[in-house]
């Protein structure tokens, strides 16, 4: 029998590794078999969690699902997930060194010079994701999945508008800011911009 530890969120620096990390895990990274089963036995995954991951029809829908889930499964997680990729050492060696580099705080550059704190830790409005969604082109969509938005997610926003990419990446972004809630932030948002190589002076032009 599991027992399921789950208290609370996982730390905000390893989420932030686990968002900026998220292409590579997804393509290097087979969650069947010993991944998963480490993960439920120590309780960080329940039963319907690993049966709804093995249901999904490719290797990378399942580690996308896992990286989806595993935010919300405790600050323990992170841990439990380094353990759990005995065969992947790589992967494991990566994810350390990106925690190890972790920053808390970004450097006042690249579009975030000038912005209060205030400002960097509150959520874009409305209006200001129309702006953002004016300013992007074909990357909006490595920036959303850095943000911790699924395939899916993009996958139903594309369904809901498919003559209008404008109107795709405004769904797209709030969506990101209805499931993050206070963790959706300018600076979260910078953050994501910078992981995908996208220009990150646009979070200048949201705010004009």
């Amino acid at each position: 029998m599991c027992i399921c530890i789950n208290q609370g969120e996982m730390e905000a620096r390893d989420k932030q590794v686990l968002r900026s990390l998220r292409l590579d895990l997804c393509a290097e990274v087979l969650v069947d078999g010993l991944v998963l089963q480490y993960l439920y036995q120590e309780g960080i995954l329940t039963e319907n969690h690993v049966q709804e991951i093995k249901a999904q029809a490719t290797g990378l829908r399942k580690t996308m699902l896992l990286l989806d889930i595993l935010p919300s499964r405790g600050p323990k997680a992170f841990d439990a997930f380094l353990d759990s990729l005995q065969e992947f050492p790589w992967v494991r060696e990566k994810l350390e060194k990106a925690r190890e580099e972790a920053i808390t705080e970004l450097p006042a550059d690249d579009g975030i010079a000038g912005i209060p704190p205030h400002v960097l830790n509150s959520s874009p409005s409305d209006r200001q994701i129309s702006q953002l969604a004016q300013r992007l082109g074909p990357e909006w969509e490595p920036v959303v999945l850095s943000l911790g938005l699924s395939q899916t997610d993009i996958y139903r926003c594309k369904a809901n508008h498919p003559h209008n990419v404008q109107s795709q990446m405004v769904e797209a972004f709030i969506r990101w800011r209805q499931r993050f809630g206070k963790e959706a932030t300018f600076q979260s948002l910078h953050r994501g911009l910078r992981t995908a190589e996208a220009d990150p002076s646009v979070l200048q032009h949201m705010l004009e």
